[in-house]
């Protein structure tokens, strides 16, 4: 169903966009891997071939940069000629109470979360829109639900990604495009890992290829039909 496909992944270099990349090869998905680290596309891309026999186009972009995504797009469409599926992934945490945060770290938050998956997705989907039809996958959290202590900008970041996503449903579904929110709970990630979250040990806690199956299950769904909105969690994280 998915085979012959192009997509785009921001924060594909690691972490759950290189699982949703390595998925989506594996379903014969041609993907366009946007992150900020030169290194981790190129061993991305390395591997994409290596292992799936997958031509992976890639491009360097901060997805809080207007400019840089909107060159990166740009890039990535030529390469691969059009978009059938976008994957908003990339994006950055950093915690503390109201009053403790930076302004400056506060708002960098809401930028890259918020900013980078409404430049992302404006500027990929034109293309969509000319042909009628495309899958637009935002990865929120289920921070984007309800906010807890000293996640003030990072819940508010995602809760905005989460209307984001509800209007644009709604905007696009007459052409055929579905847009999807996905929420997971805490993932084993480095980002996990370096703002100090929980992730227990591997057989216990989620992984960044839980979320990847998550992701295909929803694009796989019949034409006709969108999950709107999907939940996962660890089930026995203690």
């Amino acid at each position: 169903m998915l085979k012959g496909k192009t997509a785009i992944i921001t924060g594909a270099g690691k972490g759950i966009g290189l699982a949703v990349a390595r998925a989506l090869a594996q379903e014969g998905v041609r993907p366009g891997l946007m992150a900020r680290s030169a290194p981790d596309l190129e061993r991305a891309q390395k591997e994409l071939k290596e292992t799936y026999g997958v031509d992976a186009a890639i491009a360097m972009a901060d997805v809080g940069n207007r400019g840089e995504v909107e060159a990166a797009v740009a890039r990535l469409i030529g390469e691969l000629g059009t978009v059938n599926i976008l994957i908003n992934n990339a994006g950055t945490a950093t915690f503390g109470t109201v009053t403790d945060m930076d302004p400056e770290e506060w708002q960098h938050i809401v930028q890259v979360n918020l900013m980078g998956t409404y430049y992302v997705t404006r500027a990929v989907l034109p293309t969509m829109l000319e042909r009628k039809s495309g899958d637009i996958v935002n990865v929120a959290s289920t921070a984007g639900e309800r906010g807890f202590a000293t996640g003030s900008a990072y819940c508010a970041s995602k809760f905005a990604v989460m209307g984001l996503t509800e209007s644009l449903f709604h905007e696009v579904r007459k052409s055929n495009i579905r847009v999807a929110a996905l929420t997971p709970s805490t993932v084993n990630t480095e980002l996990a890992v370096r703002t100090g979250l929980p992730v227990g040990p591997e057989e216990r806690m989620m992984q960044p290829e839980d979320v990847a199956q998550l992701a295909i299950a929803a694009l796989t769904l019949p034409s006709r039909v969108v999950l709107k909105t999907a939940g996962i969690l660890t089930t026995n994280p203690q």
